[in-house]
């Protein structure tokens, strides 16, 4: 994809090192999944693409599920970010997308407050609770 419409561009591919792509980016631009989740934990702005068979995403679209494909839409109950899907994810569209999410003002005040609610929603004392659990176990041996 690279050579084939921007190799005129400087680009550097990471594989196996997400967090630092996403810490070093000012929108990212993501495959729905647990990236998405990643994403918004780091407080970043997102535009969420993702292509699915046509016969299950026909099937999910009659099942009239969620409205919503990203982790992060689906906990905020509501589109945090865009979610641009199957035929719509087209390279204009995606591109207009992550423009419109680096130069739209408003969602560059809201969203980092939002993306904090989220990261509250899910923080979880992890120690206190493995003591916890641990404890009767402990004492008990």
């Amino acid at each position: 994809m690279y050579e084939a419409g921007a190799g005129e561009l400087p680009l550097t591919v990471l594989f196996g090192h997400a967090r630092d792509a996403i810490a070093a980016c000012d929108v990212a631009l993501v495959a729905s999944g647990t990236a998405t989740l990643e994403a918004a934990l780091a407080r970043k702005p997102m535009v969420i693409t993702y292509k699915m068979a046509q016969l299950t995403y026909g099937m999910m679209s009659k099942m009239g599920t969620l409205p919503w494909v990203g982790l992060p839409n689906i906990i905020a109950g509501e589109f945090l970010v865009p979610e641009i899907l199957q035929d719509q994810a087209t390279p204009e569209n995606l591109a207009q997308a992550v423009l419109n999410s680096l130069n739209d003002p408003v969602v560059n005040r809201r969203l980092p407050e939002r993306l904090d609610q989220i990261r509250r929603l899910l923080r979880r004392d992890t120690a206190a609770r493995a003591t916890e659990a641990l404890l009767p176990w402990l004492q008990s041996a």
